[in-house]
Formats: structure tokens, C-alpha cells, sequence
């Protein structure tokens, strides 16, 4: 079926969608459909809030048009996905990890004699995440211009991922950097008249930022060394969870590490990984 032209009038700026349950239970199966992602029902309100603001600049009535939107206009399935998203990071998040990664992680890369390094951001969001890491590698990794050394880093946001090659930081973003860092990785420049840093040649040409679904096949062909997926899973089910965690396993060389976030754990579910601390895991 042709998609319908889109509306060239927006909503009246004050109206107010209600996303009725069978409406929410509609959007909540396109959404695992296409992402995997995993909106019961206390995400309604949710689902609600994110979408509104689209529903408005689309001049649709309601939910009840926008679930023939997208019907007849698949693609918009992305759209509203990216929209169901939360892209919430900082700089040197959950720092510990990145401590774990200079103290045990590099030294293992640096006595290795890898000439190939490859480290993986999966859900890298706005790009704090893999600049962090590209900072731990200029500052702790042998040779890392001598070496083929680069970080991955994907998302499913394509709003994220702009943000993300942008490599522009407002000044409270680096609140969390220390300050030989900062000045060091960092230049200060002006966005919109606000005061920004923008990160150097130096970290972002170690970083490939790259679109994917990791519910869709993975064109990369690995292996990588290190895979962080951080706050990631928490929005998926057990069984797609389960399923990703063997996926990133195969994607790992012997030796390699996986590490997710603070408040996630592989414990609930069967996986081939050795438990290396909390929220780190080694392949054997």
C-alpha cells in the first residue's frame, strides 16, 4: 500500500492525546517487533509522553491515526522507536568500570601483543561512553598509534548518533572530568552562544559510530577484545536477553571481556560467561 502523503498542517499545539490500552498494547507489539524492546504496561504513560510531540508535528487526531500512520508508513516504525528510547549517559559513567578496565583490562592488552584491538560501545547513546573509553586508551594503552586500535560504537538512536559525531559537550557535561583531562581532550569553543567543548582529533578518530538494531543480524564481523553493553538490556525481556548475551559472547575473543551496567546482572540467566566481578565477565 502507498504511504499517505504526510500532513503539512500540525495538531492544535494544546491537544491532548490519550493513549487509549489497546492503542498502547498495538505500539507496545511494533515496538518488540522491531527493537525487541519490552513495554509492559506500567510504560504506558510512558509510551504516551514520548509520542505526543510526534502525533502533533504529524497534524494527526490521535493514536488511532498514527497506528494507521504506520501502517501505511513502515518506516515510521524507526521513528517512533528512537522516540521510545532513553538516552540518558554522562562522561566516565559508573567510573569503576573504567578503572576496572586500566587496572587489569589494559595491562592483559598491553602483555597480549594484539596488533588488532577492537572495543565495542553497544547502545553508545550521545557518544559520552566511547569518548571516555578513547580517553582510558590514549592514556593507559602501549602504542595505541603504533596499533590498529578502534571503538565501535552503535546505537539505535539515530537522534543519539548525531549528537554523537557532533562530539560537542555543553560545560556541565565534563563536570566529571578531571581537569588534565579536560583541557587535554577537550577544546572550548561556542554552540548557540553557550560555551561548549568539542572532543579532539585525537579521541574521535579512534571512534566509528555506527546504526544498529541488535535485534537485526550484526554486519561487523569482530572479534573484539572488550564489548560494554551498559544499561542496555534492562529493557528487554529474559529470552532476548539470553539470546543477545550469546551472541556478544561469540563476538569475544578468548580472554575477553563483557561488562554491562551497575544495576544489571547475568545471574537470572544462562550464559557461557566466567563471572569476573559484579557487572564484569570474562570468556574463558
Amino acid at each position: 500500500m502507498a504511504g499517505r502523503a504526510q500532513p503539512v498542517q500540525q495538531a492544535p499545539l494544546f491537544q491532548d492525546y490519550e493513549l487509549e490500552r489497546e492503542e498502547f498494547l498495538r505500539i507496545s507489539t511494533l515496538a518488540y517487533e522491531a527493537a525487541r524492546l519490552n513495554l509492559h504496561e506500567g510504560k504506558k504513560l510512558l509510551v504516551q509522553n514520548r509520542l505526543r510531540k510526534r502525533l502533533r508535528a504529524l497534524g494527526l487526531s490521535g493514536f488511532k491515526e498514527y497506528l494507521i500512520y504506520l501502517e501505511e508508513n513502515p518506516e515510521e516504525i524507526r521513528t517512533m522507536v528512537d522516540l521510545l528510547t532513553t538516552n540518558f549517559t554522562r562522561l566516565f559513567r559508573e567510573r569503576e568500570h573504567f578503572d576496572f578496565l586500566r587496572d587489569e583490562v589494559f595491562p592483559w592488552l598491553n602483555a597480549s601483543g594484539f596488533e588488532r584491538i577492537r572495543l565495542w560501545s553497544a547502545g553508545c547513546s550521545s557518544g559520552e561512553e566511547p569518548y571516555s573509553l578513547a580517553v582510558y586508551l590514549r592514556e593507559y594503552l602501549d602504542g595505541v598509534d603504533q596499533k590498529d586500535v578502534l571503538i565501535l560504537a552503535t546505537d539505535i538512536s539515530l537522534r543519539a548518533l548525531s549528537k554523537a559525531k557532533e562530539g560537542l559537550y555543553r560545560e556541565e557535561q565534563l563536570r566529571d572530568v578531571p581537569a588534565q583531562w579536560k583541557f587535554k581532550y577537550f577544546r572550548k569553543c561556542r554552540s548557540n552562544g553557550e560555551s561548549c567543548f568539542r572532543v579532539t582529533p585525537e579521541l574521535s578518530r579512534l571512534v566509528r559510530f555506527r546504526y544498529l538494531n541488535l535485534a537485526d543480524a550484526w554486519p561487523m564481523q569482530g572479534p573484539f577484545q572488550v564489548i560494554l553493553c551498559r544499561n542496555v538490556m534492562i529493557y528487554f525481556d529474559k529470552e532476548t536477553q539470553q539470546e543477545l548475551v550469546r551472541r556478544f559472547h561469540r563476538y569475544l575473543v578468548p580472554g575477553g571481556y563483557f561488562i554491562v551496567g551497575h544495576s544489571e546482572s547475568l545471574t537470572r540467566i544462562q550464559n557461557p560467561f566466567r563471572h569476573r566481578k559484579p557487572s564484569v565477565y570474562r570468556k574463558e
